[in-house]
């Protein structure tokens, strides 16, 4: 499985910004790549609150592998987020 070179939240928080800003999805830039390189900060706390929301795997993800493990994993990326784990 590749790895990503970026962290989590701020993949997160690029997708975020790419959706706002890019015409491919809901916003009005033709190309939102040099906007998205520099806002996607502005969604690093939406980014955070969805890796939150993560914590609880639903059904099928619960089913589909170790519980412990995907914790561990999420509550590592909001560690490395300086994120509050609460």
């Amino acid at each position: 499985m590749p790895v990503s070179n970026l962290d989590v939240v701020e993949r997160i928080a690029r997708v975020i910004a790419g959706r706002v800003l890019s015409a491919n999805a809901e916003g009005e830039d033709c190309s939102a790549s040099a906007e998205v390189d520099a806002t996607w900060r502005d969604y690093r706390d939406d980014a955070i609150a969805i890796l939150k929301t993560l914590r609880e795997p639903d059904p099928a993800m619960a089913q589909a592998g170790d519980l412990a493990t995907w914790q561990r994993m999420i509550e590592a990326a909001l560690s490395e987020a300086g994120a509050d784990a609460s």
